[in-house]
């Protein structure tokens, strides 16, 4: 009976992913926010991500592959940072105001225009995660958008959306993290091609 559990969890991640690996937009996607990643850092521009639970993990873990190595350890780090991880100014901006305000705030607060704003909500509802991107329209801060089907209230308010061909959460952010990880490997590509003989495959 487990088995049989464990088997089903494994197959519906799987076919998950194949749904992302025969759809073309989402692999062009990819491209693209490579791309714009790479031209943001190399315009001086910052990139950060934001979520809730295990969204908020992801975001982090994110963050951390471009401010540490991918592959290169070689490379200097980019500049990018996950807007949850000081949880004195999270705590009292959710007393003092609303939890639904915390991820605006830093918007308006500390970002700039042509900075870049992942964010990761499997239902694409998250009030905090879309009010920062109504603010980061005003802003002029690129919106990229990573959810489950269909996308909910974050997909018109995206530049780019990622809306994972699935409505289980577990399966959604298993699929966030491998796009994740690609951009990442293709930004840390594109940002340094001379340094590529010099990557570093982790076991």
């Amino acid at each position: 009976m487990m088995q049989k559990q464990i088997s089903a969890a494994i197959s519906a991640s799987i076919e998950t992913k194949q749904q992302i690996l025969t759809n073309s937009e989402m692999l062009n996607a990819m491209a693209k926010v490579s791309q714009m990643l790479a031209d943001a850092f190399g315009n001086g521009n910052r990139v950060f991500f934001c979520g809730n639970g295990g969204s908020a993990a992801d975001a982090q873990h994110l963050a951390a592959e471009l401010t540490g190595p991918f592959y290169n350890r070689s490379r200097p780090a980019l500049p990018a940072e996950a807007l949850h991880c000081n949880t004195s100014y999270l705590t009292a901006a959710a007393n003092d105001y609303d939890y639904s305000e915390v991820y605006a705030r830093l918007v308006n607060g500390i970002m700039q225009p042509g900075d870049i704003l992942f964010g990761l909500t499997t239902s694409g509802n998250s009030s905090n995660v879309v009010k920062a991107f109504e603010a980061a329209q005003h802003k002029g801060v690129v919106t990229i958008g990573m959810t489950g089907l269909q996308g909910g209230k974050l997909k018109p308010l995206s530049h780019v959306i990622f809306d994972v061909p699935s409505t289980v959460t577990p399966r959604i952010q298993e699929a966030h993290i491998l796009i994740g990880h690609i951009i990442c490997e293709l930004v840390e590509s594109i940002m340094f091609p001379s340094m590529q003989d010099e990557t570093i495959v982790q076991p």
